[in-house]
């Protein structure tokens, strides 16, 4: 009997602070990671004593010892692999109900949940694209949508890099009539279809790959949870996109003191709208304006 040879998968690993973890992820991405696992003292998968162990996963060896020789020695990088196609499904053992923001919980379809009064619930399959609710991007988001659930309601929102669809999914949950959700990833595309499908919104959220420039219509409430460099590139547009007396919540902007000059380039970027509000969560800020 001839043994079938399992396929064998290729990540780095580093072991950096938790100041850099966000700037160490970037960086794996960026040198060709096809995905991330963060593990430190608040994850089941503890890190390096005293420090965060990014786990980066690679299509192909050669991919992953390139990224190696780029990598800061600081870091401890290392190269190691995963037989066999468990490792895939790992990650779905960590992630659990959990509440994104005031009156909404997010669930993967793999773990039952019943609601209490007053909560609402989304079925989230991140799938093939960023976006399970858990990263405090997203969550920031959530929140600043959640404490102004008023403007939110009976109005139809503009979610700009939807990713897994999860924001336009929170925001038809806080009220919202219908949602436009755009993604230039084809895969974030018919993942967002397939979660407003299976939470029975597929006629309320209308999404594509659509450039935000290309849309016509004004929104009362615009989002986006993007890089702070590509939100300084799409601020023309964006501001276009925002209705008179409308929202921009923008997301992914990193504090100053790990990213010098990030925030006062997005303000700047979107001068015309008037600064309602800069929340941080993390390493992260999110910022409200109002047009």
């Amino acid at each position: 009997m001839i043994e079938t040879q399992k396929a064998r998968y290729p990540y780095v690993a580093v072991d950096v602070t938790e100041e850099d973890a966000d700037l160490a992820s970037a960086a794996l991405f960026d040198l060709g990671a096809q995905g991330v696992e963060q593990r430190d003292a608040t994850t089941l998968r503890r890190g390096a004593d005293g420090r965060t162990t990014l786990v980066a996963s690679f299509e192909h060896d050669q991919d992953a010892r390139a990224a190696l020789a780029e990598l800061p020695v600081a870091w401890s990088p290392r190269l190691e692999e995963v037989v066999g196609d468990g490792w895939r499904d790992e990650w779905k053992k960590h992630f659990e109900p959990f509440r994104i923001c005031e009156g909404v919980v997010v669930r993967p379809p793999w773990r039952p949940y019943e609601a209490r009064a007053g909560e609402k619930v989304i079925e989230l399959e991140p799938g093939r694209a960023f976006g399970t609710g858990l990263h405090e991007t997203t969550r920031l988001i959530a929140e600043i949508l959640a404490d102004r659930a008023e403007d939110v309601r009976s109005s139809t929102v503009l979610d700009v890099g939807t990713g897994s669809g999860i924001l336009a999914l929170v925001a038809i949950a806080l009220g919202a009539t219908a949602a436009r959700a755009i993604d230039v990833d084809p895969d974030a595309v018919l993942v967002t279809r397939e979660n407003a499908a299976r939470n029975g919104l597929a006629a309320r959220v209308l999404v594509d790959g659509a450039s935000v420039a290309a849309i016509p219509d004004r929104y009362r409430s615009v989002l986006a949870n993007i890089d702070a460099p590509t939100l300084v590139k799409l601020a023309p547009s964006m501001v276009q996109r925002v209705a008179a007396g409308g929202r921009l919540v923008l997301s992914g902007v990193l504090v100053p003191e790990a990213a010098p000059g990030q925030l006062d380039d997005v303000k700047s970027a979107y001068a015309r709208l008037r600064l309602e509000e800069v929340r941080r969560k993390g390493e992260w800020i999110a910022m409200a304006l109002r047009a």
